[in-house]
């Protein structure tokens, strides 16, 4: 048996209306997934059958939906090459209150305009909440994602992370073609 926390708060996001979310999830992973009202899902990744990989896609989809992603944008982890990752801002911020909401609002920008052009510009999906940002990715858009991330996080100009996520646009295109790189 696997258990994975989730915020409370996030419980009905997975479970879904009438259960359509949850029971889709089971029906993509083959897992059955028990969601208590705390927030632990817990499920058999030995049960017969079952594949070990979508154990492991499946927990990550639960995370994501935990840290804020709406389950239809989660369900992209169970590509293949596809991977979630988070920053605990509070490593960079600290505990101090007004630290993490100055921090969270470079990350998000006026109207969500900076985690929009994050999005655009890498193809990855970003999610802020709580005290976490994370990411939603593949090999070649990830990277790019999160260094973006970390430049405004270190308090580099939205100006300046804009120009290096368009510096990188060439690259990401030839990954999103097939071609190695």
């Amino acid at each position: 048996m696997r258990a994975v926390k989730i915020p409370s708060d996030r419980v009905g996001t997975l479970i879904g209306r009438g259960g359509e979310t949850k029971r889709e999830l089971e029906k993509t992973s083959g897992i059955r997934l028990d969601v208590d009202a705390e927030g632990l899902v817990t499920f058999n990744e030995e049960a017969e059958g079952t594949d070990p990989l979508m154990a492991l896609m499946i927990m990550d989809v639960i995370r994501a939906v935990g840290r804020g992603f709406n389950p239809d944008r989660a369900v992209r982890l169970f590509e293949d090459d596809e991977y979630f990752e988070t920053i605990d801002l509070k490593e960079v911020a600290g505990n101090k209150p007004n630290q993490l909401g100055r921090v969270r609002g470079r990350l998000i920008g006026t109207g969500g305009k900076t985690r929009r052009i994050i999005e655009e510009l890498t193809g990855c999906y970003m999610s802020v909440y709580g005290n976490t940002v994370s990411l939603i990715g593949n090999s070649v858009s990830l990277p790019v994602a999160k260094h973006a991330v970390e430049l405004i996080l270190n308090g580099s100009e939205h100006a300046t992370v804009y120009h290096y996520l368009e510096s990188q646009r060439p690259r990401l295109r030839i990954a999103e073609m097939g071609f190695d790189l």
